[in-house]
C-alpha cells in the first residue's frame, strides 16, 4: 500500500494479524491534510478488508501523533464554497471518522507526542487509546478563531463530561496524558519507551479474539446514542449473529472441554 512514486504520508505493516497504520509526515507532526488523511482512509479500508488482519494500530512517526489539519495547504483538493458547511469535513474527514465508528475490527491508538485538534479525533474515536507520559492532547481551535471538529463536540461530552469538555475546548490548555487518564480519557499512559509495545500486546489480544469482538465495540458505540429498550434488543440481534459464528462454537465447545479457545476470526 505504500506509494512508490511519492513519500507515502501513510505507511503500513501487517504483524502477527495486526495492521499497523503509521502516519508518516513527521516534519509536520503528521499534520492533517488532506492527502495524508486519503493515505489514511486507503490503508484503513484495505485492513478492514484484509481476512488476515484482525486488530488495527493507528500511531504517528517521529515526534509527535497528529498536530491537526495541516492549516498550511496539505494538499488540499476540496472547493470551499463561499458559504455554507465546511466540505473537506463533509468530504473526508467525517466520513472516515464515521467508518472508524462502524469498523468491524476493534482499534487501538498509540499516541505518541502531540494529538491536537483533528488529530485527538483520531485518536479518541479508536476503542483503545495508549499514550506515552510526553503525550498530550489539544483542542487549539480557541485559538484560530475555529470550532472544534472531526467528532470532538460528541467524543469529549461523553469520555470526560460537559465541565471537562468545556474546559479542554473554551480554554485550550494542553492535557498531559497522565491526566487524560485520570480523567477516563484513555485507557494507558506509559513511559514513552513502552508505547508501542503496550499498544501491540494489547492489539494482540483483540487480534487472538474471537469475531464477536467487532459485535461488541460497535454495541458500545451504538449504546451512545439508544435508548435502554433499543440496545437491549440490539444486544439479542446481535447475539445471534454472533451465536452462529465459527467462534462462537469453538469458544463453546473449549469452555465444555475446559481448554484454551483458539478463535479464527469468522
Amino acid at each position: 500500500m505504500d506509494g512508490a512514486q511519492t513519500p507515502a504520508k501513510v505507511r503500513t505493516e501487517i504483524k502477527d494479524r495486526i495492521g499497523v497504520i503509521t502516519l508518516n509526515d513527521p516534519a509536520t507532526l503528521n499534520a492533517a491534510g488532506i492527502d495524508l488523511m486519503d493515505g489514511l482512509r486507503a490503508a484503513f479500508d484495505a485492513f478492514v478488508a484484509d481476512d488476515n488482519v484482525r486488530a488495527i494500530v493507528i500511531t504517528g512517526e517521529g515526534r509527535g501523533f497528529c498536530s491537526g489539519a495541516n492549516l498550511s495547504g496539505g494538499g488540499s483538493r476540496i472547493t470551499q464554497d463561499r458559504n455554507g458547511p465546511n466540505q473537506s469535513l463533509l468530504q473526508v474527514y467525517n466520513p472516515f471518522v464515521s467508518a472508524v465508528r462502524k469498523s468491524p475490527k476493534p482499534l487501538v491508538a498509540a499516541v505518541n507526542g502531540v494529538a491536537a485538534g483533528v488529530g485527538a479525533s483520531l485518536a479518541l474515536i479508536c476503542d483503545l487509546c495508549v499514550a506515552a507520559e510526553s503525550a498530550y492532547f489539544l483542542q487549539a481551535f480557541r485559538r484560530i478563531g475555529l470550532v472544534p471538529d472531526g467528532g470532538a463536540t460528541y467524543l469529549l461530552p461523553r469520555l470526560v463530561g460537559k465541565a471537562r469538555a468545556m474546559e479542554l475546548t473554551l480554554l485550550g490548555e494542553k492535557l498531559p496524558a497522565r491526566t487524560a487518564l485520570e480523567w477516563g480519557m484513555i485507557n494507558r499512559c506509559v513511559p514513552d519507551a513502552d508505547l508501542m509495545p503496550t499498544a501491540m500486546a494489547l492489539a494482540a489480544q483483540l487480534a487472538d479474539g474471537p469475531i464477536s469482538l467487532g459485535y461488541t465495540r460497535n454495541l458500545i458505540w451504538a449504546s451512545m446514542d439508544a435508548a435502554w429498550h433499543e440496545q437491549v434488543e440490539s444486544e439479542a440481534y446481535v447475539q445471534g449473529d454472533a451465536s452462529r459464528t465459527e467462534d462462537a462454537r469453538e469458544g463453546i465447545m473449549a469452555f465444555v472441554q475446559k481448554r484454551p479457545a483458539e478463535f479464527k476470526g469468522r
